[in-house]
């Protein structure tokens, strides 16, 4: 199957866009937020750079550990990265746009996931998903 589905979230964080973006870039603060609510990271390996490798270790609040493999492909520092997911489950493309907004700074979260029967039947999940990592990114932050 050749057809996408593509999922976008946005949101304005009352911080500056190196801030913002600093949330990302930094491992330590990274794992403090990355996820939905009720997990917890340990990153091992993070390469902020195009072809660059991030390794993520997440764990839910039941102990279960996801091992998370990912690839940068692309990075404009301060503004724009882009990273496939490449395990477990789900193979995506993330792309992340940071932007100036009058009221602090606006992330832009793309992903692109392949259309298959799993993704169309749970893709609404990813959305919910999405905004929870948001919500611990605006706590992390304050």
């Amino acid at each position: 199957m050749t057809d996408k589905i593509e999922i976008t979230n946005e949101r304005v964080f009352a911080v500056d866009r190196q801030t913002l973006y600093a949330a990302f870039a930094d491992p330590a603060m990274l794992e403090r937020w990355w996820g939905p609510h009720g997990f917890t990271n340990r990153i091992t390996a993070f390469d902020l750079a195009p072809g660059g490798h991030w390794l993520v270790t997440m764990t839910a609040s039941n102990g279960t550990d996801f091992h998370n493999r990912w690839r940068f492909d692309e990075i404009v520092d301060g503004r724009f990265i882009r990273a496939v997911h490449h395990e477990p489950v789900h193979v995506f493309t993330l792309e992340m746009t940071f932007a100036d907004d009058a009221d602090g700074a606006r992330l832009t979260w793309c992903t692109l996931y392949d259309k298959t029967e799993e993704t169309e039947a749970i893709w609404h999940l990813f959305r919910a998903a999405n905004e929870q990592y948001f919500d611990r990114l605006e706590a992390a932050l304050k």
